[in-house]
């Protein structure tokens, strides 16, 4: 069973750097990551992922240039690294898991999900 859990969220003020963790078990070969960010109002967005190796990695254009995703699958962990934070930026972080193929743009195919954390920049 997968169990996803994240942590390092908080508040930090606009243009500093944050970096969001999520702690993956239950994970087997080929499962791909992603990371996710939800506002109360809004659909779920999507921010970034990556394939079981590493060699393909997504991001959204609001995420590009600016956070990093990454994993140690030796820890079974999975890195949100944000940089210059922007009060757009404000959100509920999610990782989440597809046992398929990477999927972008879209939360459909990922079919375990951690509790979310809570990542706040004020204007």
């Amino acid at each position: 069973q997968v169990h996803l859990v994240e942590s390092g969220g908080g508040l930090v003020q606009a243009g500093e750097s944050l970096r969001v963790i999520c702690t993956v078990s239950g994970r087997t070969y080929g499962d791909a990551l992603a990371w996710f960010r939800q506002v109360p109002g809004k659909e779920r967005e999507f921010v970034a992922a990556t394939s079981y190796s590493g060699e393909s990695i997504y991001y959204s254009e609001a995420a590009k240039g600016r956070f990093t995703i990454s994993q140690n699958k030796a820890k079974n962990t999975l890195y949100l690294q944000m940089n210059n934070l922007k009060p757009e930026d404000t959100a509920v972080y999610y990782c989440a898991l597809s046992h398929g193929a990477v999927v972008v743009d879209t939360d459909i195919g990922y079919e375990a999900w951690g509790q979310g954390i809570q990542v706040t920049v004020p204007s």
